[in-house]
């Protein structure tokens, strides 16, 4: 397959460098012929626009065959380069061959014959305004106008070559072709050369017509081939009033027309490569990168050489070696500062963006960065305010942004998508606008930078979310922990307590009941009714335990209990607030147990509890004045605690230095 792709290219080069040895020879002929005093010869500063001629069209068709051979305007510039080559190159040969050493050259009067084809000037130009870009006419409509072009263009070409006058300056050379057009048919030169002149008309018509159809991309594309495609019709018009001015039109306008003829290739060329048409600016790219590298590696690899022979005085084996890996380790760095001394010159915005995607990892590496911020770095870099990053979570196939977390499927709002890997594996992708599908050596540049930011953006994002996850499964655990105790409160008081102070009342009525000579029951009875307080005093101790019932009226009120039934005094401050049942009996539960820690660790001669609503969150202090050295993983409790007001999103913070008491700090988001 690679080898039926080469026979293309290799046809191009072929054709490509037949032109340039044709204009070459011409010059060549030109001073031989100048030499030798010949009339019209030797105008060296025409040399200049006969190569620019040649060469623009020869280049850029080159790399257009190369990279899309398939597409016809490649191959219309390459033949048109020839054609011009052929027809430039024919007149100074022909001079040479009939004027300066007559006899000493053949086929004298086929290059006279061949300088007359003077219409290939419109030619190539004409069929490059009519396809260009896409190798198509712009309509259907426009097939008859091209195919008037056509047949104008080959009916003179034909009227030329049969003609029995060849075209000046050879006007007494005889045509060497025997069969000719009778003298009658001469009149027809005029009307087909007014024909053609028509034509190039129509092409700058179908051009305008495409660039005013067109929009975005295209239209820029289009652009400079409208106004240079106008050139041609414009440069004959010069010609055409020199010669009614001034006679005999001078190599001026000669000058002027192929300037014409450059300026069609150009304006081709630019469209190719600033406007990324054919993504040619990747391949022109890397021809100047790797063209600075090999010659600058020749320059480097002929100075060591030089300088180690000289120096060292070895055989030229161990010279050469060490020059060949001297320019080995240095392939690297030169490769580098030559793309980077390119995109600057040639590509700014790739440049511009590689640069800021390299100092923002460079920033993350040194720690001086968050890696979650690539997103806006991309932005910047690809100068695309409505880009934006999504990561790739593999576990649950979704996608998730640096700020919201998971966002399910890509949203739907024209942007076009594309999608980041980093070692062959998808990690994000990137919602960018359309217009930057036309520069994909921008973006495939700038990804490929950023991907190793991204990875780790994208594994960070995924730790957080499951952390996320994790807290919020705490937070159901903990609040299905908080209805159960409330069910379970309910049940005691409503059940098992209840029952309890039925059966009391009972026993009590039947003891005042007994008849006299049952009173011998009676103790039994009063200590059954005891009992059976006592049981209700435990159930309704563990119902305290399991949730107090104060909580019902408020936090101060479960708090002022707290006070009460404290072994030490307690002073309280709180606030008559109504939170969310949760944060309330989070609250209390950690007054609870660390006025139980205090009690029984501390010796404390009087603890205090605060609690007020700031900002939105519960801050409850708890401080004693005990012996101190409490630490959250000294067994006190106090894991338990952070653990319990972790899960409602909070923090809790000990001070307990040892000697001077303790101070517990526990912060609760509340929405208030």
């Amino acid at each position: 397959m690679g080898g039926v792709r080469m026979v293309p290219r290799l046809a191009a080069c072929g054709l490509a460098l037949a032109a340039l040895i044709l204009i070459v020879g011409g010059v060549v002929f030109d001073r031989i012929a100048a030499a030798k005093d010949v009339p019209g010869s030797g105008a060296w500063w025409l040399y200049p626009f006969l190569l620019a001629a040649v060469l623009a069209p020869a280049v850029v068709g080159v790399l257009i065959a190369v990279q899309r051979p398939a597409n016809p305007i490649g191959w219309i510039l390459v033949l048109g380069a020839l054609s011009l080559a052929a027809v430039l190159g024919a007149q100074p040969y022909a001079w040479a061959a009939l004027e300066a050493h007559p006899g000493s050259l053949s086929g004298g009067s086929w290059a006279a014959l061949v300088s007359s084809l003077w219409p290939v000037f419109f030619a190539w130009p004409l069929a490059i305004a009519f396809v260009f870009p896409d190798g198509r006419l712009p309509s259907r409509r426009w097939r008859p106008y091209a195919l008037f072009a056509a047949f104008s263009i080959t009916l003179l070409v034909v009227l030329l070559v049969l003609s029995a006058k060849l075209e000046s300056p050879f006007e007494d050379v005889a045509n060497p072709i025997p069969a000719r057009w009778p003298d009658a048919v001469g009149f027809l030169r005029g009307p087909v050369w007014l024909a053609v002149f028509a034509s190039l008309f129509v092409g700058v018509a179908a051009a305008r017509s495409r660039y005013r159809s067109s929009d975005g991309i295209e239209r820029l594309q289009m652009l400079w081939l409208a106004w240079a495609a106008l050139l041609i019709p414009l440069g004959v018009v010069c010609f055409l009033a020199w010669g009614f001015v001034l006679g005999k039109p001078g190599d001026t306008v000669l000058a002027v027309m192929l300037a014409t003829q450059a300026a069609v290739a150009l304006a081709v060329g630019v469209a190719v490569t600033r406007y990324r048409l054919y993504d040619i600016d990747r391949l022109i790219n890397r021809t100047l990168v790797y063209s600075a590298v090999t010659a600058s590696l020749g320059l480097l690899f002929a100075a060591v050489s030089l300088l180690a022979g000289v120096v060292v005085g070895h055989g030229s084996t161990w010279v050469a070696a060490f020059a060949a890996v001297l320019a080995t380790c240095a392939f690297g760095p030169l490769r580098r500062r030559a793309q980077a001394a390119v995109d600057w010159r040639f590509d700014r915005p790739r440049y511009d963006g590689l640069q800021r995607v390299r100092a923002f990892v460079d920033d993350v590496r040194e720690g001086r960065g968050e890696p979650e911020g690539v997103g806006a770095v991309l932005a910047a870099a690809l100068r695309d305010p409505s880009a934006e990053l999504l990561f790739r979570l593999p576990a649950s196939e979704a996608y998730a942004d640096a700020v919201s977390g998971v966002v399910g499927d890509p949203p739907v709002d024209g942007r076009a998508v594309t999608q980041v890997e980093h070692r062959g594996r998808e990690i994000a992708l990137l919602l960018h606008a359309p217009a930057l599908l036309d520069r994909p050596d921008l973006l495939r540049s700038v990804l490929t930078e950023a991907s190793l930011a991204i990875e780790i953006a994208r594994l960070r994002v995924e730790v957080r979310i499951q952390l996320a996850e994790v807290e919020e499964s705490r937070s159901r655990v903990v609040q299905a922990g908080y209805e159960e105790r409330r069910r379970l409160e309910r049940d005691l008081h409503d059940g098992a307590q209840q029952r309890l102070v039925t059966l009391g009342i009972v026993l009590r009525r039947l003891q005042l009941s007994l008849p006299r000579e049952a009173q011998i029951l009676k103790p039994a009875l009063n200590s059954a009714v005891d009992e059976v307080g006592h049981a209700i005093e435990d159930l309704r101790t563990i119902a305290a335990g399991v949730r107090p019932p104060r909580l019902d009226e408020g936090l101060a009120a479960a708090l002022a209990d707290l006070a009460r039934a404290a072994p030490v005094p307690v002073e309280f401050e709180a606030t008559h607030e109504r939170l969310p049942p949760q944060v309330e009996a989070a609250a209390y539960f950690v007054a609870c147990e660390a006025v139980t820690n205090a009690v029984k660790h501390a010796s404390p001669s009087r603890v205090r509890i605060e609690a007020e609503v700031v900002d939105g969150a519960l801050r409850l202090v708890v401080v004693d004045d005990g012996i101190g050295g409490a630490t959250v993983a000294g067994g006190t409790g106090l894991i338990g605690l952070t653990d319990r007001v972790e899960a409602q999103g909070g923090t809790l913070l000990v001070y307990s230095p040892p000697g001077a008491g303790t101070r517990l700090e526990a912060e609760i988001p509340c929405g208030s």
